[in-house]
Order: C-alpha cells, then structure tokens, then sequence
C-alpha cells in the first residue's frame, strides 16, 4: 500500500488552484492550533476584511455592558448599605429603649424591696410572725 504524500506538487496546479491549496492549509491549521474563541475572532476578521471593525464594535459594547454593570452595582450596594444603615439605627433606638425599661424596672424593684424592709421591720416591731 501507498501514502499519500503531504507534498503538494505546487508548480503544476493553476494559479487559483495554488490560492485554494494555500487557503485549505491555513484554514486546517487554524482548525488545529487555535481555540474555539480565537478561531471565531479570526472568522470574524476574515468576514470584515481583517478591518478590526467588528472588534471596535464589540469593545464599545463590551465597555457600555461593563459601565452599565457597574453603575447596577454601585445602585444595588448604595441601597445595601443605607438599608443597614437604617437596620443599625432601628436597632440602636430599641437598645435604647429597653435600657430605660430596664432602668425604669431597676427603680421599681429597689423600691419594692425598700417597701419590703419596712414591711419586715413593721412586723418584727409588733410581734406578728408566721
């Protein structure tokens, strides 16, 4: 059996023939060396005439997605932080008010238990126990 030879007898084939020969040989490399991306970006530039216009196109999209992204997350972390903010406030105003019921509640015990004293005393003064 015979192998075919990857030479190619050049010299012989026509003139268009030499460019489809060629363009078959880049087209099979680019299939072979390069990533799926950098082969659709290749496509890309062959389709545009190697321009770059598509790729200016897709920069300014690329760079108005990445601003608008931005500008969402700058709105969404402003609302998170004044919502803890307020979170924070709310929680200080009620810290707040319990400690005063917790004052208030600490006045009332001592008087209790002043009343209780004397209460105590009062019994023990007139004989009266259980």
């Amino acid at each position: 059996m015979e192998r075919p030879s990857l030479e190619f007898n050049l010299p012989n084939t026509h003139e268009e023939g030499k460019l489809y020969v060629v363009d078959s040989l880049n087209n099979l490399n680019k299939l072979n060396v390069c990533p799926a991306e950098s082969q659709r970006s290749l496509d890309e530039e062959e389709n545009t005439g190697g321009t770059g216009e598509s790729r200016a196109g897709n920069n300014t999209r690329n760079q108005r997605l990445l601003f608008v992204t931005f500008i969402l997350t700058l709105i969404v972390s402003l609302a998170l932080v004044s919502c803890v903010i307020f979170l924070i406030l709310q929680t200080r105003n009620e810290v707040d008010q319990i400690s005063n019921r917790l004052l208030s509640e600490k006045k009332n015990i001592e008087e209790l238990k002043k009343i209780n004293n004397i209460i105590l005393k009062h019994l023990n003064q007139t004989g009266i126990k259980e």
